[in-house]
């Protein structure tokens, strides 16, 4: 078993995100863990990532405030409080953002490639 504290927890950037702060919980540099990766995001308001497809899959748990993803071209709209999740499948792409005036913080669990 490997315990993380937030506190000892490493930002990394997560590319076409915006005003948002990341932290890396586990994953093979911080835990040996070979399938999947766990991270925690921080959104302020107004905050969120443009649009992307990914050949993984990943899951959001929102923990507090609000995140709403689209589906590609806005067709589909997902409002995310806190427990709420969602699942993002391989090649599926999304927007997200934080609508509201409050920041918002989310789990993020994504399979590595090829795991």
């Amino acid at each position: 078993m490997i315990k993380r504290e937030v506190k000892n927890c490493q930002p990394y950037e997560a590319p076409k995100h915006f005003n948002m702060s990341a932290l890396r919980l586990h994953g093979k540099d911080e835990s040996g863990i070979t399938k999947f990766w766990v991270g925690m995001s921080h959104f302020l308001p107004k905050g969120g990532a443009e649009y992307d497809e990914s050949p993984v899959e990943k899951v959001y748990f929102v923990l507090s405030g609000e995140v709403t993803v689209y589906s590609k071209d806005e067709k589909e709209k997902f409002v995310l409080g806190p427990t709420d999740s969602i699942h993002i499948g391989s090649g599926e792409g999304r927007t997200l953002v934080n609508e509201s005036n409050l920041p918002a913080t989310m789990l993020v669990i994504v399979n590595y490639p090829n795991s």
